[in-house]
């Protein structure tokens, strides 16, 4: 007969009470414990810690398809997002017991309190309701002492025991009293020291600051009686957290458990089982389950015998996998030296600690890298569970499945990336439902840049299932009982309730990622009031890149975009004639963020432009236009816009400056226009802060403007004249906006204008193009080019037609003396640094 305490559960009951077993949730040497006590007791009723709605779903334990770790879910039924969860993983003490009863035709009930006053208290983030083991462990940093005079301490009973042991980690505490003592039956089931050692710290503490429980432990008394007079009171057993035990053996009246019932709120709820994950039973993910590696513990459980050694040689798997060098001596000695460090720490077997110090020594040969792998993919892990399809869901959930499984898109918890080419149609569903499903708010998967193609007919994902996903998903079934027939009603509510215009044009563009033809108009008519009141330019500029990328992707989907390009084009038409005044008189923050919408703009007209000239907008505009390949004529006009900033007199300097670079870059400046405007910004008259404003914008952000510096000379030249001009009080203000502009330089690029700066060759226009820089001939040496002509065409896939120029030459053939000289006009004037600041290459320093 097992240890257990046999117990007096309230008044009235006779000398032999209900087997109390009092576990660690997630426990697997409590899980051991407990399935040697049923099996010697052989109760008649099983009592679980658990809500009672659950008692229904019990049965769904034994069959095949229900695979842990799994969670019990409870929300209501109005408001899915108030939900909880009950976590169970193979190694829970509650979950071998549920089993050990199913398979064996005992009953079980949930004993706890019902979810429908859990709910209805306002414990509305998920995993609110979950059986935390209040009574064994914490949250770490719980733990408060002993009170003072009336004050309440939430404590960490665990940590408590583990302090009164001279433990310094309550996690190595129960490895050693419970994990690893194997043997007798006192070794396997502590459940009278247990409860010994809780109902002490329970006389010391009261409920710990546990105020909730109870209320709880008034309902189980109350479920524990009757059971009893069911079953008699040998015929029950009771499986919850050690924490309760003491209180479960408490002798108080029947009137006293309901008056601490009465009153309480209550909703309606519904009840299922969903998948879980270890990572969300571990605390580093931000879900208190109350174990730190559900990884080592499921192993611990699932081992037959030899833990340390079979768990070494799965470490030693992974790291082969991963391409590092691990052989069978180094296992064997990993597993001596876990055994060297267990009894040098006066510990009866190694636990995860000892494992990993010998991991990290000979596995990993002392890196905390692959040790981190280890810690990730097996002390913690990706398991996913999986529930039957019996199991009660909504409409939503198994449309859901349906179609997840006819695109052979299975829900997993390790994170992985899934290339799609939307010309194939698997791939082009696989889209659209995974579109839908973050419409819905089930973000399943995110799209991130793609890194083997940048085209529109190719999608990238990185999909991740969460256990939360399947509350979303109860969620979204308010919207309609299939994924698309939700997703177009949530589309077209969030059309109605959208506040700003650039949220419309978002919504457009994701109707046509997601193929909602129904919700399309209803957007595409509150898109059009919108865009007609809505006289904020900013709002404009963000509108419109969203809504041309929704024309482009409607073109890869087959969609007709008429209703877009017709809108398209009127608010680029009104960003046209209210971007200049709205550039007029901005402070630096308004200026910096409207270059961010003129950037936007810019590939926009592009973009709208070539879909137009391609006839994939709406039909273009009647000929004669000055668009030269398109007859809408946006881009001559965006081009006059820019220049007309360019030259404005109140305009910010970074909007000037970038609208030059703009124009610099579609060849719109004709020769040497772009270093007149620089020396106009950076002339003396101007403010230095201002000319640091335009150099920000003309080279700033990464966007090829230090390789513009790097190969035209007279550009750098410019900058490093008025560097040297700046006065010496206003240096030290523009030079953080300089290093934080020559920051966003790629090393190599910045390195190469270090090395100009450094060699300090004479001013912009003082060198003529055939004196060359210094440290390069003045002439380009065919010999040389020649023969690395070969190896280029070999790269290049060319054969023999990159040397089958007149002369055969690198210079006739490949075109190579078109190079600009490099290095010309980058320090003062006689390639001195300017005396007592520093300044030629100062503004480089942090940025290299």
């Amino acid at each position: 007969m097992t240890t257990a305490t046999q117990v007096t559960a309230g008044a009235g009951a006779g000398a032999d009470g209900p087997l109390l077993l009092g576990v660690r949730h997630h426990g697997p040497g409590s899980a051991r414990a407990v399935r040697a006590a049923l099996d010697a007791a052989q109760p008649r009723v099983l009592l679980v810690e658990g809500p009672p709605e659950a008692d229904g779903l019990v049965g769904l334990a034994a069959e095949a398809g229900m695979r842990p770790p799994v969670a019990l879910l409870a929300h209501v039924v109005d408001e899915p997002g108030r939900s909880a969860f009950w976590p169970l993983a193979e190694f829970s003490p509650e979950w071998v017991a549920i089993r050990w009863a199913v398979r064996r035709g005992v009953p079980v009930r949930f004993m706890d309190l019902p979810a429908a006053h859990t709910l209805a208290q306002g414990r509305e983030e998920p995993g609110a309701g979950e059986p935390r083991d209040h009574g064994e462990h914490g949250e770490p940093g719980e733990h408060g002492g002993a009170p003072g005079a009336g004050e309440a301490v939430r404590i960490d009973p665990l940590g408590a025991l583990a302090d009164a042991a001279g433990y310094d980690d309550p996690e190595r505490w129960w490895e050693d009293v419970v994990e690893h003592r194997a043997g007798g039956g006192d070794a396997y089931a502590p459940f009278e020291a247990l409860g010994e050692a809780m109902g002490a710290l329970r006389e010391t503490y009261g409920d710990g600051g546990h105020d909730r429980d109870l209320v709880r432990e008034a309902y189980m008394r109350l479920q524990v009686r009757a059971a009893q007079k069911e079953f008699g009171a040998a015929g029950v057993a009771v499986v919850c957290g050690a924490w309760h035990v003491p209180a479960l053996r408490q002798k108080t009246s029947v009137a006293a458990d309901r008056a601490l019932l009465k009153g309480m709120p209550k909703v309606k709820v519904d009840m299922t089982w969903v998948p879980w994950t270890h990572r969300r039973l571990s605390r580093h993910s931000g879900y208190g389950a109350g174990i730190d590696s559900p990884g080592w513990y499921g192993h611990l459980f699932g081992a037959p015998d030899r833990p340390v050694a079979r768990w070494l040689v799965k470490v030693a798997r992974l790291l082969r996998e991963e391409d590092r060098i691990v052989s069978s001596a180094h296992v064997i000695e990993a597993v001596r030296l876990a055994d060297t460090l267990a009894v040098m720490r006066g510990r009866p077997l190694p636990g995860l600690t000892e494992t990993m110090d010998a991991a990290r020594a000979v596995l990993c040969e002392g890196s905390d890298v692959p040790l981190a792998l280890v810690h990730d993919r097996l002390v913690v892990g990706d398991v996913l569970g999986e529930v039957p399809e019996s199991a009660p869901a909504v409409p939503l959930q198994r449309d859901l499945t349906r179609v997840q499984r006819g695109l052979r898109l299975k829900p997993e918890a390790p994170e992985r990336e899934v290339e799609l080419d939307l010309r194939k149609d698997t791939d082009a569903a696989r889209s659209r439902l995974l579109h839908r499903l973050r419409l819905l708010g089930v973000a399943w998967g995110e799209p991130v840049e793609s890194r083997g193609s940048t085209g529109t007919f190719r999608e990238t994902w990185r999909l991740r299932w969460e256990p939360e996903l399947s509350v979303r998903v109860a969620e979204a079934g308010v919207w309609g009982t299939t994924v698309l027939g939700a997703a177009t009603a949530k589309a077209a509510a969030d059309a109605v309730d959208a506040q700003a215009l650039a949220e419309v044009t978002a919504l457009a563009e994701r109707c046509l990622l997601a193929e909602l033809p129904e919700a399309l108009p209803v957007v595409m008519r509150v898109l059009a009031d919108r865009a007609a009141l809505d006289t904020d330019v900013g709002q404009l500029a963000r509108a419109l890149p969203a809504l041309v990328r929704s024309m482009r992707y409607g073109d890869v989907r087959g969609t007709d975009t008429g209703a877009l390009g017709e809108v398209a084009r009127g608010l680029a038409e009104r960003v046209f004639v209210g971007l200049p005044p709205a550039c007029v008189g901005v402070d630096a923050d308004a200026a910096r963020a409207m270059r961010g919408h003129i950037d936007a703009v810019h590939l926009a007209v592009g973009l709208l432009g070539d879909l137009i000239a391609r006839g994939e907008g709406d039909e273009a505009g009647g000929p004669g236009s000055d668009d030269g390949d398109t007859g809408w004529g946006g881009r001559p006009r965006w081009a006059r816009v820019l220049r007309a900033l360019v030259e404005g007199e109140r305009v910010a300097g970074v909007v000037r400056g970038r609208c030059a670079r703009l124009l610099m870059d579609d060849g719109s400046l004709e020769e040497g226009e772009a270093a007149r405007f620089m020396g106009l910004a950076l002339s003396p008259g101007t403010e230095p802060a201002e000319a640091a404003a335009w150099i920000e914008g003309f080279v700033g952000g990464g966007a090829g403007g230090g390789m513009l510096l790097v190969h035209d000379p007279r550009l750098l030249g410019l900058v490093d004249q008025w560097l040297t001009r700046v006065p010496e009080d206003a240096f030290v203000d523009v030079l953080p906006l300089l290093r934080r502009t020559f920051a966003a330089y790629e090393p190599g690029v910045r390195r190469s204008l270090g090395e100009l700066v450094r060699r300090g060759p004479g001013r912009a226009g003082e060198a003529s193009p055939s004196e060359g820089a210094p440290g390069f001939a003045p002439d380009l040496d065919r010999d040389r080019a020649d023969a690395v002509l070969p190896a280029l065409a070999l790269l290049l896939g060319l054969g023999d037609h990159l040397t089958d120029g007149p002369e055969g030459s690198a210079a006739d053939g490949a075109g190579l003396s078109g190079a600009a000289p490099v290095g010309r006009g980058a320090a003062g004037q006689d390639g001195t640094v300017d005396g007592g600041t520093g300044r030629n290459g100062s503004w480089l320093v942090g940025a290299a």
